[in-house]
C-alpha cells in the first residue's frame, strides 16, 4: 500500500528538519516533499497540498540560512507561501493561515531585510497562532516578535519577553533540536540589554544543548564565537 499524501508529508518535514538542524543535505526532503504534493493534488487533499507548498518554501528557506541569504530567491519562496495560505483561507484552517502569513514575515525579514513590512504578518501571525496552533507555530512567532523588539525596536525588554515564551514552547513542543536556538536568542538579548554574565550563561547553556542535540558543526559553532566573543567582553553582534 502507498503512502497516503499526507504521510509522505509528515516523512519530508521530519527529513527537511534533519537536513536542517544536522546534515545539510536537502534533496532527499524535497524529494519527498514533491512527491507528497503531487499525491495530495492528484488525490484532491487540499489541506496537504498547503501543508506540501508551506514545506518547501520553508525548505527553500533552511537552504538560504545554510548558503548566502542573499543569493536566495525571495519571490519563489513568497509565492509558495501564497499558495499555501490562499488555500488555508479557503478551508478556513486559522492554524494553517498563521504559519502561511508568519512565512511571508520571514521572506520579507530575512531576505528582503523589510521589517517595516514583516512586522504587520508577523503581529497577524502571532495573534492566530496563540488561538488557534501548536506550540510550534506560536513558539516561531514570539520568535520574531522578539528579534524585532531586541534589533530594530530597541527595547530588550520587550524582547526578552517574546524570546522567553517562544522558548518555552519549544520545551512545550518537545523535539530538543529547536531548543538551543531558542536559549541562543536569549543570550543574545540578554548580553543587548547589559547584563553580561547573565548573557554568557545562556550562550553556554545553548552550546551544550546544541551539541547534546547533535546539531550540525556549523550550528554550534555559530553559538560558540558568539560565546568566545562574549566572554572577551565584545559587543553583541560586533565583528
Amino acid at each position: 500500500m502507498h503512502p497516503s499524501a499526507a504521510e509522505l508529508l509528515d516523512s519530508a518535514t521530519e527529513s527537511c528538519l534533519e537536513a536542517a538542524f544536522r546534515t545539510g543535505e536537502y534533496d532527499a526532503a524535497e524529494e519527498l516533499v514533491q512527491l507528497a504534493l503531487v499525491r495530495a493534488r492528484a488525490d484532491g487533499d487540499r489541506a496537504t497540498e498547503a501543508g506540501a507548498l508551506q514545506q518547501l518554501g520553508q525548505l527553500m528557506h533552511f537552504r538560504a540560512l545554510d548558503g548566502d541569504p542573499a543569493s536566495a530567491d525571495a519571490e519563489a519562496e513568497e509565492t509558495l507561501f501564497v499558495e499555501a495560505l490562499a488555500i488555508r483561507r479557503e478551508l478556513i484552517d486559522m492554524s494553517g493561515v498563521a504559519e502561511s502569513l508568519y512565512g511571508l514575515g520571514l521572506v520579507n525579514q530575512v531576505l528582503r531585510r523589510d521589517w517595516a513590512a514583516a512586522m504587520p504578518l508577523f503581529r497577524e501571525a502571532t495573534a492566530l497562532a496563540d488561538e488557534h496552533s501548536n506550540a510550534l507555530i506560536r513558539s516561531e512567532c514570539h520568535r520574531h516578535l522578539g528579534f524585532y523588539y531586541a534589533t530594530e525596536a530597541f527595547e530588550p525588554q520587550r524582547a526578552l519577553r517574546h524570546l522567553c515564551i517562544s522558548l518555552e514552547l519549544r520545551r512545550e513542543w518537545g523535539d530538543p533540536r529547536w531548543i538551543p536556538s531558542a536559549t541562543f536568542a536569549i543570550g543574545m538579548a540578554t548580553l543587548a540589554a547589559g547584563q553580561q554574565q547573565e548573557g554568557i550563561d545562556h550562550l553556554r547553556r545553548a552550546v551544550q544543548e546544541a551539541r547534546d542535540a547533535g546539531l550540525s558543526a556549523r550550528r554550534v559553532a555559530s553559538i560558540e564565537d558568539w560565546l568566545r566573543r562574549a566572554e572577551a567582553g565584545e559587543s553583541p553582534g560586533r565583528g
